[in-house]
């Protein structure tokens, strides 16, 4: 799912997509927006009156749209709301709870319908995710995972930086990709430190070897997100965004069968572009035998809180994968058996402290602002649908049906990398989605291949520090330079294109095939 900069920076290295910036083992945030950055007073003015001035234009200049009160008034509004999400006028969570008053009053749609979209089901699911996330976090699961995973990988060569991938990419399916990074980040510079106390490596070998570790590591969790439904925001958009346009509900097994082998296939992407950039020095390393031993030695002999969060974890995620396949007569949802695995939390008592596996005050760590942000983008997508504005829009992109549609995947999976490399992803989800829905029933496509292509692509920014929380995190180290991840990145992020195109285009209609199919 989805940073570390300094606490309250957004200097060259602070993530956009992080509503805070904490320490390891701290919240992990999932949004952009922390609030403005080192503005002056005019600029700040400007921005702020942005938003109300274009919801004016479009709601009180009918003759612009030709729309009804009702879609006039939604589509004002989502202009007020984009474009504070773009500029970050004021914090992006913030900015979120704007549907929730401004659509009532405005006559887009009813305080239910407005209200209603931020206790969606999937909201609840990926509050559920989270709060196990902080479980995980809190008792050090994570690390002892890592280690394992890096262990049975090996520890010569291209091995370790293999092991690193698939570590990273294995917690991101179920923890935020920022929280992943910072889990990870601290290990890797720990591989990184044990190589150079070799002293069998000139620096710029070291940086090297560095330097595609702590890549590795940044890309890998964006790239695991894709997985699962809560492992990056906005698959979870595309999840409820379809049930509240369409009416259908997209499981968590649905989702994990049609993304978990393109997630494979980029990852061995990843793997392939980090071998070949450090060709030179990498079938050199070798850490000593005993090191990831010592390292799980100092974790000490598995806690009881650990195995109690491991053993809810396995119950959730096999549950999520099953649920399809159980009985009508147990009608669990991903939803209910999120907020069953976190309410477990709370209930089981630990043995190291007083109260729960999890206590309220834990629940600091918890980032409520992507909840937030979460619910203001559905609620702006049931208004849409409420008031009729989302075939007004398919109407308008219909000529676009003169292109092949191949060509249009990749056109518009591109334009989307590149708003995403300096813009919030989820934002971008938020605004893109419902349009891309419009788009598709313009054309008589599928719905779900384009809004699928603009919900992976917004999470496969790899170029740009500022593009993903995990990408902040690497930069700030001293091995990683802004020309490294801009060469890198520029290789995923052409492979993440193909590779999600010809998802869409060949297996996404086989698995995981739209109302419109």
């Amino acid at each position: 799912m989805s940073s570390t900069a300094p606490a309250g920076g957004r200097g060259h290295n602070a993530p956009r997509d992080a509503a805070t910036s904490r320490p390891a083992g701290g919240p992990a945030p999932d949004v952009a927006g922390a609030g403005p950055r080192n503005r002056g007073p005019v600029l700040t003015g400007l921005l702020l009156a942005l938003g109300p001035a274009l919801f004016c234009l479009v709601y009180f200049v009918p003759g612009l749209t030709g729309l009804d009160d009702a879609p006039r008034a939604v589509l004002a509004t989502t202009a007020w709301v984009a474009s504070w999400w773009v500029t970050e006028a004021i914090p992006i969570p913030a900015t979120s709870l704007i549907p929730l008053f401004l659509l009532p009053i405005s006559g887009g749609t009813d305080q239910a319908t407005a209200a209603g979209a931020y206790a969606n089901p999937t909201v609840f699911m990926y509050m559920g995710g989270f709060i196990i996330a902080v479980a995980i976090q809190r008792w050090g699961l994570h690390q002892r995972i890592a280690m394992t995973a890096i262990r049975l990988v090996g520890t010569k060569g291209n091995r370790i930086t293999l092991g690193i991938i698939l570590a990273t990419a294995v917690m991101s399916m179920w923890i935020s990709n920022a929280a992943t990074a910072l889990m990870m980040l601290p290990i890797g510079l720990a591989i990184v430190k044990e190589l150079k106390n070799q002293d069998v490596y000139g620096e710029e070998e070291l940086r090297t070897l560095a330097k595609g570790m702590l890549l590795s590591i940044a890309y890998a969790a964006s790239i695991g997100g894709l997985a699962t439904l809560i492992g990056s925001v906005p698959n979870a958009v595309f999840a409820a965004q379809a049930g509240i346009l369409f009416g259908e509900d997209v499981s968590f097994a649905q989702w994990f069968v049609f993304a978990a082998p393109l997630t494979i296939v980029l990852l061995a992407a990843l793997y392939g572009i980090m071998c070949l950039q450090n060709r030179k020095v990498a079938f050199r390393a070798e850490l000593p035998k005993d090191f990831i031993n010592e390292q799980l030695r100092a974790l000490g002999p598995m806690s009881y809180e650990e195995k109690v969060v491991g053993a809810v974890f396995f119950v959730v995620g096999a549950l999520w994968l099953s649920s399809g396949f159980l009985p009508d007569a147990v009608p669990l949802t991903d939803a209910s058996i999120s907020i069953m695995g976190a309410v477990a939390m709370f209930v089981v008592p630990a043995k190291a402290r007083r109260g729960g596996i999890l206590v309220w005050e834990d629940m600091t760590k918890l980032p409520w602002g992507v909840l937030v942000l979460f619910g203001g983008g559905l609620s702006l997508a049931a208004a849409f649908e409420d008031s009729g504005l989302t075939p007004w829009f398919g109407e308008r992109l219909s000529e676009l049906s003169a292109l092949p549609f191949a060509l249009m995947i990749v056109v518009l999976g591109a334009v989307v990398l590149l708003m995403t490399e300096i813009l919030s992803n989820t934002a971008v989800a938020n605004m893109l989605i419902p349009i891309s829905a419009s788009l598709a029933l313009g054309i008589g496509a599928d719905p779900y291949a384009i809004m699928i292509l603009v919900a992976l692509t917004t999470s496969c920014a790899f170029m740009l520090p500022i593009a993903t929380p995990p990408n902040a995190a690497v930069f700030s180290s001293p091995y990683v330079t802004m020309s490294d991840m801009m060469r890198a990145g520029a290789w995923l992020n052409v492979a993440a294109l193909a590779v999600i195109a010809v998802a869409v285009f060949f297996w996404q209609p086989v698995v995981l095939p739209g109302p419109a199919a």
